[in-house]
């Protein structure tokens, strides 16, 4: 468990988780609205080395980074209606590819999650302070 004071701090986490990234990897990345999945994406963004701007494919599904050390594949399913629409898109030839790829909202397809993922949660506690974060990082099966 990481302990974030600010936005600067959880991009911080990203960055460093980023820059540890190996390809083929697959990171599912939970929590509520406004919990802060945008700043620490990224973070994990520039760890890899991209120096576009990333922002969350909310309407896209899918993002594609290949000016880093690695491609960078970023999903966000939260809009997703109906499993079939990432078999449409490939996403098979995504997670089992030589890019690494982070997935916004991971729980919503969940099935469709490799064993080897690791799981990104991260969550608020306003009695710690608004900016507050705590990010915890698991190998394995997705935690509910």
């Amino acid at each position: 468990m990481i302990e974030t004071f600010s936005a600067k701090e959880t991009f911080e986490v990203g960055r460093r988780l980023g820059s540890g990234a190996k390809p083929g990897e697959v990171y599912c990345l939970l929590g509520d609205l406004g919990v802060g999945k945008t700043v620490f994406t990224q973070g994990f963004a520039k760890g890899i080395g991209i120096e576009e701007p990333v922002s969350s494919p909310t309407f896209t599904i899918l993002q594609e980074y290949d000016e880093g050390r690695l491609p960078f594949y970023h999903f966000d399913v939260y809009r997703i209606s109906d499993l079939e629409e990432m078999d449409e898109i490939g996403f098979e030839d995504y997670i089992y590819g030589s890019g690494v790829c982070l997935i916004e909202w991971a729980n919503l397809i969940e099935e469709l999650i490799p064993p080897f993922a690791k799981t990104i949660t991260i969550e608020k506690d306003l009695d710690k302070g608004f900016d507050y974060r705590k990010i915890i990082v698991e190998k394995g099966e997705m935690r509910r």
